[in-house]
């Protein structure tokens, strides 16, 4: 990733009284990629995301912006930097439209996009009058994107962006972010979501209690994951128990299974497949299978001794203090 990092951490590290909240943290995020942070609550996402927007100085450690050093406070080394931590702010009584305006008013020539443009990036340009007041959760996400993208950065920091939306509203801010890295930009993202973050980032950085526990590419993600695992109904179990080991397809009795389900069969598509045809073979009839745990639930499960939390409330604080 040499000079095309649009972002270089080096050894970021902050304690709050003898709390060690972030530990030696590197990270390096390329233009034209997405990033993923990923932890679950309490792990250190936010704080290391302060510190690299510079709302939040280390205790040691450096961040690099396009090749410049940039201290906690360092305005003009992020002139090319938005995004959001924490929970979005407005004002509730102006609209969303009037907001904008104002942000860009703050931000001044760095503001290059219309508020009109980045309300509808966001697709919220139907209720650019309405006052942010009524806004759901999941709306005001999306305007703290919209904040963000006035100033058309070229590195973007967004603490879990997608949280509060529906699916249709989520995939469409994933599809922007991809979009936008398309373009150029370099977009760094926390999520509690694994699933998520699989799907639209190029690297991933999982962090537990402050420090790294691992780090690598998407692909190499999916590699480290462990075999998929399908809960399965069959007609005969003992049977299919026989046909599975006959073919060297691992399968257990009832030991992660649930709903009644008393087989779980861990097998990646092609072993699946001569699984199913076995069991045919057999005369044993599989009346329903799904999967058990995913894959890359499993991995975060190991690393991080919790299941992703979906309750984690990370949402951002967008506009003119994240947008330094």
């Amino acid at each position: 990733m040499g000079e095309d990092a649009a972002l270089d951490v080096r050894a970021l590290t902050k304690t709050f009284g003898d709390r060690l909240a972030v530990n030696r943290v590197d990270l390096r995020v390329a233009q034209g990629s997405v990033y993923g942070l990923l932890g679950r609550n309490g792990a250190g996402k936010t704080t290391l995301l302060r510190m690299i927007l510079g709302l939040l100085a280390s205790d040691a450690g450096s961040v690099r912006v396009f090749g410049r050093e940039a201290a906690a406070g360092d305005v003009v080394s992020r002139k090319a930097v938005a995004g959001f931590v924490e929970e979005p702010r407005f004002y509730p009584y102006l609209s969303a439209q009037r907001n904008l305006e104002l942000l860009a008013r703050l931000d001044g020539p760095a503001a290059s996009v219309a508020p009109e443009a980045a309300l509808e990036l966001v697709e919220l340009a139907d209720r650019r009058r309405d006052k942010v007041s009524t806004f759901s959760t999941g709306m005001r996400q999306r305007l703290g994107l919209a904040a963000a993208l006035l100033r058309s950065p070229r590195l973007l920091v967004l603490d879990e962006p997608t949280i509060g939306l529906d699916p249709a509203n989520a995939a469409g801010v994933r599809a922007l972010l991809r979009r936008l890295a398309g373009e150029g930009a370099a977009v760094l993202v926390s999520s509690h979501n694994m699933a998520e973050v699989a799907e639209i980032c190029d690297r991933v950085l999982i962090i537990k209690e402050g420090s790294t526990v691992w780090e690598g590419t998407q692909s190499e993600l999916h590699d480290a994951a462990p075999v998929p695992a399908w809960r399965v109904w069959t007609s005969d179990d003992a049977r299919a128990i026989a046909a599975a080991q006959a073919l060297s397809v691992r399968v257990e009795a009832g030991s992660r299974s649930t709903g009644g389900a008393p087989l779980v069969v861990q097998a990646d598509d092609p072993q699946r497949d001569i699984f199913v045809l076995g069991l045919a073979r057999a005369g044993v009839a599989v009346r329903r299978m799904e999967p058990d745990v995913p894959p890359l639930e499993s991995l975060f499960t190991a690393l991080t001794g919790a299941a992703p939390d979906t309750t984690e409330s990370g949402v951002g604080a967008a506009g003119a203090e994240a947008a330094a």
